[in-house]
């Protein structure tokens, strides 16, 4: 296999959750979907919530989701695991289990060896064994751009969701995995260095702090992908009714993200997230530098949860406030 061949990143336009297509652009093309009415929809496309909820008896609702993209590491068993653990993500963001998947492939047949697409599946099927899901068969495509997801079946107690519009004003805001991944994946891209804190995070299973909010008493909560924690919060607080604001000293950030940040490999879907945020009018930044608005609208992969409320073990940013729908101050806590 030639050296190209071997770097997956170079047959990818983005990679991970940076080649969303963009958050504006995106409410635009569904907007007429919204408003669907059925008795047993519990959360629709509405909200932009993680999941779609649809109870089927009183004490069980069933979660269904799908996540892929195109390469975010050139190893293709990793670049499998953080797709894995970033679709198994939405259905803990809403409070679940995962109980089932299907594997979701795109594959240029004719220049990347099946062989790699093998290692792409094992690395999916560890996390998701991981996760105590089985991953059952799925649907695959021959396309120019490599891409793999899943899509994922769960269960939960249709009182005891996670919700993005469930948040009430004077709650801390938690997050539970750091910040910066897209940073360094955008310089992984650019130069082949591996940065091991990026794909750790990444590959961490959001089970255990979705498990720790629900214990905690949380009701709102969403994961923080590729939209940044900037545009997550935005879309939780607008559907929620309250604002928000964040101590960026607080927010903890993988390690060597801030270096990637200094060295310029801030993608282009990180300042399209800053830009949408930016746009509704609802962002004030109190001098707050672009650098350190740019960490904040990082475009991650598979991160972690941003929960309305207090998580033992896991560090307070900011808190909700009442002011306007979707309002988000961004400033220095005195002392820090």
């Amino acid at each position: 296999m030639t050296e190209q061949l071997a770097r997956l990143t170079s047959f990818a336009h983005g990679g991970g959750c940076a080649c969303k297509i963009p958050p504006g652009e995106l409410e635009e093309a569904v907007r007429s979907l919204t408003g669907q009415v059925a008795p047993d929809v519990l959360v629709g496309l509405d909200d932009g919530d993680d999941a779609a909820a649809v109870r089927v008896s009183g004490d069980l609702a069933v979660l269904s989701t799908a996540d892929f993209f195109t390469p975010v590491v050139d190893s293709a068993y990793d670049w499998g695991r953080i797709a894995a653990a970033n679709a198994l993500s939405d259905v803990y963001a809403m409070g679940g289990r995962p109980v089932m998947a299907i594997n979701l492939v795109g594959w240029p047949r004719e220049t990347l060896p099946m062989e790699l697409l093998t290692e792409v599946l094992r690395g999916g099927l560890a996390v998701a064994q991981e996760a105590g899901c089985p991953v059952i068969g799925g649907h695959s495509i021959d396309d120019p751009e490599p891409k793999y997801g899943m899509a994922v079946t769960g269960i939960a107690h249709p009182d005891r969701l996670l919700r993005n519009d469930s948040a009430k004003a004077g709650l801390p805001l938690t997050l539970t995995k750091p910040i910066g991944v897209g940073l360094l994946n955008n310089r992984h891209k650019r130069t082949g260095e591996v940065f091991e804190s990026a794909i750790a995070a990444m590959t961490t299973l959001n089970r255990d702090a979705a498990a720790a909010a629900l214990s905690a008493g949380a009701r709102a909560a969403t994961d923080v992908t590729g939209f940044g924690l900037l545009g997550h919060l935005f879309k939780m607080c607008r559907a929620s009714g309250v604002g928000a604001e964040i101590d960026p000293a607080a927010v903890p950030l993988v390690d060597d993200a801030r270096e990637a940040l200094r060295d310029g490999f801030v993608s282009g879907g990180t300042r399209r997230n800053l830009d949408w945020v930016a746009s509704s009018g609802l962002l004030t930044t109190d001098g707050v530098p672009e650098d350190q608005l740019l960490l904040l609208a990082d475009a991650q992969t598979s991160g972690g949860l941003l929960v309305a409320g207090e998580v033992p073990g896991y560090p307070v940013i900011g808190r909700t406030v009442a002011a306007p729908a979707g309002s988000i101050s961004v400033r220095p806590v005195r002392g820090r």
